[in-house]
């Protein structure tokens, strides 16, 4: 079978229609054609020398009269050897026997005639047997616009000086993230420069990990964690593993690689390391499961990462401690869920406010570290508290200073929801909202106008049929980018004027 399932067809194709092609090539290399030729024009064919010899002589002809062909067989009869001829065979040895045939081919769509079938041809007439049961197509590199590369045009991305720039895991991670089944992959330097920032960003979790004497007790159990943050990040984890796993089995790296990188930038470092912080600022009594925990999940993310990005995920293995190398580890761990625990539940609620509070935040251009009040209707109040150490997460990540209970909400708050429960943001003195809003109506009409000459750009039928097809590619994607940012400012609008009729 093929993945993708598309390139059978081709595979059939070629096989059902099958035509007569050139077998002979003109090179100093290669397998000699096994013909030999009389002067007669009769043709002498054997499997060597002593056999041609043999034949000729029982037909009476003169051995000085035959001459071999000069060329080679193509290239394709070489390589369809390949599954068995690395094997040992024609001679039966352990390693052909264990391992042919084998599971997966991972090749290139323009190679499925001249290698993929030849190859199982080969296998099919010399061992009787497929030499593998399934074929990965993989996608073709293509240029940052989608172009094929070639010397000719200059955009041949030569991948040594990307991994001298940026290293062998950043670029292959991207190579991986981007490899999404039939669709070509158009490789960027940027792209390969923010995978980058990811390795580095993996660095410095693992730094800070080793800062805060983060190490795993010999008598650690993930399934007795009592702290609802750890709780949480473990069934997160393991959430992961079980994508990771089910999307390498389907051959999707691409979506394996992603959910790799949401959770170890997203889950993990941005909420979870933030999220225990305080607790070693203050030396609280959950300290000693966090730092088993933190050391636990550094572990728990090399090894699920090591086949994306193996030479980092190595060298902070071993420099973790001294044990067997991450390559020969094991991958199969159990990890727990606790997916339907209330602390679960409600990590995930205060997480969902903290990210309420920052858009608010974001939307007004309140600076970052000036605190706020957070008011919540009376009869929910006590549902805020039944989160562990809420107050203290929401003043070191949100600068929430003070929750307060209403009955009515201040005129001068901004009203959200999270998780079905009503709360709102009250906007300080300081924050001129009409000043804002005229702000954001200018920014408004300045997108409205980018979005105009975009707009009339792509109707135009002579820029379409004249511009590179990458020029008309570029203007979609900034379209579709500005009709993002004109959504967000709108939103901003919407918020400003809704608290401008309250005052």
């Amino acid at each position: 079978s093929f993945v993708p399932g598309n390139w059978s067809k081709t595979y059939f194709e070629w096989m059902e229609n099958i035509q007569p092609w050139c077998i002979s090539r003109q090179l100093w290399w290669g397998h000699r054609i096994p013909a030999w030729y009389t002067e007669e024009g009769e043709i002498i064919v054997a499997h060597n020398e002593e056999e041609a010899e043999e034949i000729a002589k029982k037909k009476n002809i003169d051995l000085s009269r035959i001459k071999r062909d000069e060329d080679v067989l193509d290239t394709w009869f070489s390589s369809s050897l390949w599954p068995f001829s690395t094997l040992g065979w024609p001679e039966k040895t352990e390693e052909l026997e264990k391992f042919y045939p084998t599971n997966l081919l991972i090749t290139g769509f323009d190679i499925i005639f001249f290698w993929v079938a030849r190859m199982i041809m080969m296998g099919l007439y010399f061992l009787k047997k497929e030499p593998f049961s399934e074929v990965y197509i993989h996608a073709l590199v293509r240029d940052e616009k989608g172009q094929k590369m070639s010397k000719s045009k200059g955009n041949v991305v030569d991948p040594l000086i990307l991994i001298d720039k940026y290293g062998a895991d950043s670029l292959r991670f991207t190579l991986a993230s981007m490899a999404a089944q039939g669709r070509d992959i158009k490789l960027s330097e940027s792209r390969v420069e923010g995978y980058r920032n990811f390795g580095t960003k993996l660095w410095n979790a693992a730094r800070f990990s080793e800062i805060n004497e983060c190490s795993l007790n010999k008598d650690f159990d993930a399934n007795e964690v009592k702290y609802s943050i750890n709780k949480w990040i473990i069934t997160e984890f393991s959430e992961t593993k079980k994508q990771v796993e089910r999307n390498i089995g389907e051959y999707r790296f691409n979506d394996a690689a992603n959910v790799i990188y949401h959770f170890v930038w997203g889950d993990f470092c941005d909420w979870y390391l933030e999220l225990i912080k305080p607790h070693f600022i203050s030396g609280s009594t959950h300290v000693k499961e966090i730092r088993n925990t933190c050391a636990y999940l550094i572990d728990s993310i090399l090894i699920i990462l090591h086949p994306f990005m193996p030479f980092i995920t190595e060298e902070i293995w071993s420099s973790i401690k001294e044990r067997d190398p991450l390559i020969t580890g094991s991958w199969d761990n159990n990890y727990p869920n606790y997916k339907d625990n209330i602390d679960v539940k409600n990590v995930s609620k205060l997480i969902n406010i903290i990210s309420g509070v920052r858009s608010i935040r974001a939307e007004l251009h309140i600076p970052s570290k000036e605190f706020l009040e957070l008011e919540v209707k009376t009869e929910n109040f006590l549902n805020i508290f039944e989160i562990e150490d809420s107050s203290i997460f929401l003043e070191n990540l949100a600068k929430v200073s003070k929750i307060n209970s209403k009955e009515q909400f201040s005129n001068r708050s901004a009203i959200f929801i999270s998780d079905n429960v009503e709360l709102a943001l009250k906007i300080p003195n300081n924050i001129d909202l009409r000043k804002e809003f005229k702000r954001m109506q200018k920014e408004e009409l300045k997108i409205k106008s980018n979005i105009g000459g975009i707009q009339d750009k792509l109707k135009n039928k002579n820029f379409l049929s004249k511009a590179p097809e990458d020029v008309v590619s570029e203007n979609k994607d900034r379209l579709e980018g500005l009709n993002m940012n004109l959504e967000k400012i709108r939103q901003s609008i919407s918020l400003i004027e809704k608290l401008t009729n309250n005052e």
